[in-house]
């Protein structure tokens, strides 16, 4: 046989013929198709994958066979190659199997060299597939609760917050491994997402008591009941709600498309309740609880860090108001929370930039109703807030040890100002000055020492200072907070007892304490602003105090004075010295010397 001239660079009759046979023998499936995209021919590979013979695909659209048109970007790459524009296209697909099961194929379509025509290949790809799907699901899934995980979780719930920025009767699409997933709200979606966020109580004393297979075993049997809620509760178009352990003992139910609060609501008691049932375990019979955090709202505007700090606070809160309870998303304590995370984060420099100031309440003698004293009452004139009073920031100080600081800004500037009255009225009787310290003071600094250094740099005497602290900081002080209270009395300071009544009020502990003064809560003196209806149980609790303190050297302040019925009682009961607002609100150093000077003119007429 002739073969033909190699002069035009074609291949000879031999090679073409070699080329066919292995094109026909192939194992890989593939198909000739002209640049109209019909099939010129294909081999026993593609014919068997498509359950047919070789001849019945010629003529056949390629497209048709390997679903190239079902999406318009892959339909263009495909047309690109057909006209010579594109050197090479790939693409997965998912087809139907003659025997009925799906298959997934990889798809390229090349250039034939020397032809305009292009060879279409198609590779099984299920195996790989399937590989891809296990390794998937163990990246997703908790080994010990084979719950999703973590990463699964927050895939899901950005994809459910992303679907609500489409429009209604958006288009589905395919996720990376096969997911399906469905754009806007356009078929029945309620466009709201809620999330049940719960953390086991008393899970740590388990594993820390009975080891951590009996606690792998609690939390699978937990996981077990929390699927069941879930399932329980119904199926939105997205499916079941999606049960996820987040790690540690932490567990998350999302709800998407949910429908209130209400919804959540009942989903958090029925969770609450499965969780409260014993387990038996392996002849171990545990119980535990859970405190859960509800939030439910418009999927629309919120973000994942923003349901997620939302739900942690509200789980937060849970805990807080004493755990085996849920508790549902709160905007306004939430506010109330960034209120004080943003005082919280701007109060050390706020004692540097001078924000503070301090105000005085008189304290009042009862038998000739001169002032003796006043009460120092820090304000903080927040840039942002305004005035705040101190029961809005001393605790937040004492917890971040803030208080130290402050506290001793409190007491330079309070000595300096008691003994700026002394210099402005020497003829006049010095008042003292009461300044409340928190026990972290007396623990966090040498409050001993800085009492010294102040006194000693502002030339207030000793005795015209007075330290207030809690009842429930002073009872039971031992060790260092006993000694530092011993040396300040040394040195001649006066220790009072702040809101007594109010803690453990052990008269007995009392007597062996370096106190000076009772303040008696106000609670006892409300007590008395019924006059017409007086309850004598009232006063005779409020005299046996009296005179108890009394009789251990003690002098007695009542806190909260409001009317003169109220002070002629105290009087006749024979408390000290009154407080309140009868005599006078807090006000500023120069009202305090206003009173000084209508005291000294009082007495000189």
């Amino acid at each position: 046989m002739i073969t033909q001239s190699h002069e035009d660079g074609g291949p000879s009759d031999a090679e073409l013929r070699d080329y066919r046979a292995a094109f026909n023998a192939a194992h890989l499936a593939m198909a000739v198709i002209d640049p109209e995209g019909l099939v010129v021919n294909a081999n026993d590979a593609l014919a068997t994958l498509l359950g047919t013979d070789a001849a019945s695909l010629r003529e056949q659209a390629a497209a048709d066979l390997v679903d190239l048109a079902s999406d318009s970007r892959t339909w263009h790459a495909y047309r690109e190659v057909l006209r010579g524009r594109r050197s090479r296209f790939r693409c997965t697909r998912r087809l139907k199997h003659p025997d009925g099961r799906s298959l997934w194929a990889e798809v390229t379509v090349a250039p034939v060299p020397h032809s305009r025509r292009v060879l279409l290949s198609i590779a099984d790809i299920s195996d790989r597939r399937e590989l891809q799907a296990r390794l998937r699901h163990l990246q997703m899934h908790d080994p010990v609760t084979r719950l999703p995980n973590r990463t699964l979780f927050f895939e899901r719930l950005a994809s459910a917050l992303e679907n609500a920025a489409y429009d209604a009767g958006g288009d589905s699409y395919g996720g990376p491994y096969g997911e399906a997933y469905t754009d806007g709200y356009g078929d029945g979606g309620s466009g709201r997402i809620g999330l049940c966020y719960l953390d086991l109580d008393g899970f740590k004393a388990v594993n820390d008591t009975l080891g951590h297979r009996v606690g792998d075993r609690l939390l699978a049997a937990v996981a077990s009941r929390l699927t069941e809620c879930a399932d329980s509760d119904g199926y939105t178009r997205s499916g079941g709600h999606l049960v996820a352990r987040l790690g540690g003992d932490e567990f998350a139910i999302l709800v998407e498309d949910s429908t209130g609060t209400e919804q959540l609501a009942d989903l958090a008691r029925s969770v609450l309740a499965a969780v409260q049932r014993p387990f038996d375990l392996a002849g171990q019979r545990l119980s535990v609880s859970a405190s859960i955090g509800v939030v439910e709202r418009a999927a629309a505007g919120t973000t994942v860090t923003g349901l997620m700090q939302a739900a942690d606070t509200t789980l937060y809160w849970a805990k807080a108001d004493g755990k085996a309870r849920w508790t549902l998303f709160d905007p306004e304590r939430n506010a109330h929370r960034m209120t004080r995370q943003s005082l919280s984060s701007t109060l050390r420099p706020a004692v540097e930039r001078g924000e503070f100031a301090l105000e005085y309440q008189p304290l009042v003698c009862m038998e000739d109703g001169t002032v003796r004293g006043v009460e120092a009452l820090v304000r903080w004139n927040h840039p942002q807030f305004g005035s705040l009073a101190p029961n809005r920031f001393i605790g937040i100080a004492e917890e971040d040890g803030s208080i130290v600081q402050l506290g001793r800004w409190v007491l330079r500037t309070a000595c300096r100002q008691a003994r700026q009255w002394q210099k402005d009225h020497p003829g006049e009787r010095p008042l003292f000055v009461s300044v409340n310290v928190a026990v972290r003071q007396v623990w966090d600094s040498d409050l001993v020492a800085d009492v010294a250094e102040i006194l000693a740099e502002t030339g207030l005497a000793p005795h015209l200072l007075q330290l207030e602290l809690t009842e429930s900081a002073v009872m039971g002080s031992a060790g260092r907070p006993l000694q530092a209270l011993q040396a300040l009395s040394d040195m001649g300071v006066q220790i009072a007892i702040d809101d007594f009544g109010t803690g453990y009020s052990n008269l007995a502990y009392l007597s062996r304490l370096p106190v000076s003064v009772l303040k008696l809560d106000g609670s006892f003196v409300r007590g008395f602003q019924d006059e017409e209806h007086p309850n004598p149980a009232d006063e005779v609790i409020v005299e046996a105090l009296v005179q108890l303190a009394h009789r251990l050297g003690l002098t007695v302040t009542a806190e909260c004075v409001e009317t003169s019925g109220q002070a002629a009682r105290l009087r006749r009961i024979g408390c000290d010295t009154g407080q309140g607002w009868l005599y006078s609100r807090a006000v500023t150093p120069e009202r305090i010397a206003e009173l000084i000077d209508v005291a000294t003119a009082g007495a000189r007429s």
